[in-house]
């Protein structure tokens, strides 16, 4: 039997997880153009940076965080004031589990709660399991980003999703 996942908003306490688990994300290779590891001191001052504007969610399995998504500004004109880029990143021994839906899904209420109306993506076309997430909590393909940016020397494309929150 698979233990209860808990889902919260994160505090700067959660900053050694939270980087920990982005730093296997990064290590992947199919997650981010980041190719650096994240401190905990970084993701704190990150964190306390958004404040409640821009929360970040924590999935708990067994009092251990097993993943997290955030979110930040779009673009900074106001009419795009309700659009959200977010992220979602699972611990490896954690994937498969529920808990990125858990996260993916608790991101949307909390920014729902706090007036925005979309959360955006970019996720690269071999993140098959992202893609796959995202499907699963009714994003959307937009298209397609080609030659968006390179990783360590390599062109990498983007697939652009999209979830309209609140929609009636």
């Amino acid at each position: 039997m698979m233990p209860s996942l808990t889902v919260r908003l994160a505090t700067v306490r959660d900053a050694e997880a939270i980087a920990r688990i982005y730093n296997e994300g990064i290590a992947d290779r199919i997650a981010t153009f980041e190719t650096e590891p994240r401190t905990a001191a970084q993701l704190a001052a990150t964190l306390a940076d958004k404040g409640d504007r821009y929360p970040t969610v924590v999935v708990e399995r067994d009092g251990e965080v097993v993943a997290w998504a955030s979110a930040g500004a779009y673009r900074s004109r106001p009419a795009y004031a309700g659009v959200a880029e977010h992220s979602v990143y699972v611990a490896r021994a954690a994937r498969g589990t529920g808990a990125g839906r858990a996260a993916l899904e608790a991101l949307g209420r909390a920014y729902a709660e706090r007036g925005f109306w979309k959360i955006v993506s970019r996720i690269f076309p071999e993140n098959t399991a992202s893609l796959a997430l995202h499907e699963r909590c009714g994003f959307r393909v937009v298209g397609v980003y080609r030659r968006h940016g390179k990783l360590e020397g390599a062109w990498r494309d983007c697939v652009i999703v999209e979830r309209l929150l609140n929609e009636e």
